[in-house]
């Protein structure tokens, strides 16, 4: 994959054995200008820019956690990513914006679709992404300027603005993939016909697919998903009740079916049976009775209700 992210190969020095320098510079400069202020300039003025000198160096320190990195800016000019942990010393004029590499956890809000046959639904997604290349996070996109805010403290950037910057744009992009990925697949499998996968059903298929189309969006920003599941799916109110009948009447239609014939295979077994063992010998229209009758009982929703012949 092509990249122009690099790691930071500039001058960099151990944060404590700098802080130690650094104090004993600054101090001792204090020291001379307190106790040697008599004998005058030659003595004052290497003094004071040694303070000077002291002060500048303090902006150079840094300290970096697992899992952070700092993209390293001179002048405008990409320098490296920074990634090792511990206390550090830079160039004090060097930029160092600091990024988390974590992963992050989004909920997409249920947002309203309409799935291949038409019907609008209601879909949410939950997901975990986090950066994988810092270069293109911090300048193939405009998070920076998404991350300085706005009225008084514009221009400001932390790692908190940045960050929220990034989410903002993932959950942009990931409502633009759940529409796209929504679109392809019916609610469920009354909507089409043979084995095609469906958003109810698909499970596992569904969500991968979801994860490769989101990755192919962010990857401009150097942002990867690790994992992103639908975790609502229902259809939108307006057409739910409707729906809801539907696949009601679908499954009282199934059991009908299930019961029909069970009771039909019933009536032939009872039949060939009586003639089997010569119980009763049925004409054609004692036949047609017969299955009538145990027709209407097996397949009644309530018990049959007996009628004795006595004859007249």
């Amino acid at each position: 994959m092509n990249t122009n992210e690099v790691n930071f190969g500039g001058f960099r020095m151990n944060g404590f054995i700098m802080l130690f320098i650094n104090l004993i510079l600054f101090f001792g400069c204090v020291a001379i200008l307190v106790f040697a202020w008599p004998y005058g300039a030659a003595v004052i003025a290497p003094a004071i820019i040694g303070i000077i000198i002291s002060l500048f160096l303090w902006p150079g320190f840094f300290e970096l956690e697992p899992n952070e990195a700092r993209v390293m800016v001179f002048f405008g000019k990409y320098k490296g990513t920074f990634r090792e942990t511990g206390f550090f010393w830079v160039n004090p004029f060097m930029a160092k914006k600091k990024l988390s590499l974590r992963s992050r956890n989004l909920d997409v809000k249920p947002i309203k679709v309409n799935d291949k046959a038409g019907n609008p639904i209601m879909i949410g997604l939950v997901l975990v992404w986090k950066l994988q290349e810092t270069y293109k996070a911090m300048f193939e996109i405009d998070a920076q300027t998404m991350a300085s805010g706005s009225g008084a403290n514009a221009g400001v950037q932390t790692v908190g603005s940045r960050m929220l910057a990034f989410e903002n744009f993932v959950k942009i992009q990931s409502d633009a993939a759940l529409r796209q990925v929504a679109g392809q697949y019916a609610y469920d499998d009354n909507e089409i016909d043979g084995d095609e996968l469906t958003l109810r059903g698909g499970g596992d298929e569904i969500n991968l697919r979801l994860v490769s189309e989101l990755n192919n969006r962010l990857s401009m920003a150097g942002i990867e998903i690790s994992e992103a599941r639908i975790n609502y799916l229902a259809y939108a109110p307006e057409i739910a009740a409707v729906m809801l009948r539907r696949q009601q009447a679908t499954a009282v239609i199934a059991a009908r079916e299930k019961i029909v014939e069970g009771a039909v295979s019933m009536v032939k077994m009872a039949i060939e049976k009586i003639k089997r063992e010569e119980i009763a010998d049925f004409n054609k229209e004692d036949k047609v009775k017969m299955v009538s009758n145990l027709l209407v009982v097996l397949c009644a929703d309530e018990a049959a209700q007996p009628v004795i012949n006595t004859g007249d």
